[in-house]
């Protein structure tokens, strides 16, 4: 029995977590798609995002046609990105269920994008932390493409630093196909809308 005073946790239909590090200097870096692809997400719907009192993340909880939805952002850094999931657990049910992740890919170019359930991290430092702290690969993700330095540079100069130019404009054009996407996930059919989205693109 659930001691007297503590309150069930709140059940989710979705989580979607983009990934990111905080502060304005990573703001607009490559690594930041994440989060990015949520604020436009937020804007689109009309949603603020607070941070509860001492918890490592922001959130904006979103009411879907079929339950309550939850759009996060972690403050740990990007490679303790997976610190967020117990405090979350601690007050929402269904995170493993209802997971979907946003975060760049360095295999993709710039601007592509890419949705699929499950497989390894793929070196993406972040993403394997969720994964290690969640003890399953089993959940959706949504790739952002930030393509690979030239001339075999320095990855993570590369991903740590804002883009310019047309490449710039093909990140920011991705996003906000990756935040359609994102709402598209949650309202429709999951086969269908990963077939549309990796087809389609730039």
């Amino acid at each position: 029995m659930r001691p007297r005073g503590l309150l069930s946790p709140s059940p989710l239909r979705v989580c979607v977590i983009g990934l990111g590090n905080p502060g304005p200097e990573y703001r607009d870096s490559r690594h930041n798609a994440g989060f990015r692809v949520l604020d436009s997400l937020a804007a689109a719907l009309g949603l603020v995002f607070r941070r509860p009192f001492c918890h490592p993340y922001l959130r904006a909880p979103v009411r879907l046609s079929r339950g309550l939805g939850l759009l996060v952002k972690p403050l740990t850094y990007m490679n303790r990105s997976g610190r967020v999931l117990a405090p979350l657990g601690r007050g929402y049910s269904g995170l493993r269920e209802g997971l979907i992740l946003v975060c760049d890919n360095c295999d993709l170019p710039p601007g592509a994008l890419r949705i699929k359930r499950g497989g390894s991290s793929a070196g993406q430092k972040g993403l394997q932390s969720i994964i290690d702290s969640l003890g399953t690969p089993d959940f959706f993700r949504v790739y952002v493409g930030i393509g690979r330095p030239e001339a075999r540079g320095d990855l993570a100069a590369h991903v740590l630093s804002a883009p310019s130019g047309q490449e710039r404009e093909s990140l920011r054009a991705g996003e906000e196909r990756a935040a359609a996407a994102v709402q598209a996930l949650w309202e429709g059919e999951p086969d269908r809308v990963m077939g549309e989205y990796n087809r389609r693109q730039p």
